[in-house]
């Protein structure tokens, strides 16, 4: 009789289940994907702001000059006579930016 009288083993509740597996799911996307998705629009916008004249490297390796610009390529200047073409996304960072126009004839200040 005292042996009826105990009360059975309980059985785990839902949330104690869900839990650990919510903690694992918003620890990967602090320290996983929302890294990636910060680093994915960084490279989007540098892509969208390349202008002629900027200096490069592709992911490649390879450094040159951008001479022309479409949507999907982009041709760079190696040296004085090769010209390559290549997709844009293929660009992996801006070097140096191709210089602005020049503000000292607009600011004369006598």
């Amino acid at each position: 009789m005292w042996l009826a009288q105990q009360a059975a083993p309980q059985s785990p509740s839902i949330w104690s289940l869900i839990l650990p597996m919510l903690i694992v799911f918003v620890i990967f996307y602090f320290l996983l994907i929302r890294p990636q998705q910060k680093r994915q629009k960084q490279r989007n916008l540098m892509l969208s702001q390349l202008k002629k004249g900027d200096k490069v490297t592709t992911i490649g390796g390879l450094h040159g000059t951008i001479v022309e610009l479409t949507d999907d390529t982009v041709v760079l200047r190696v040296n004085d006579t090769v010209k390559m073409t290549f997709d844009r996304t293929a660009i992996n960072t801006v070097i140096e930016p191709a210089p602005g126009p020049s503000s000292s004839s607009s600011s004369s200040g006598s």
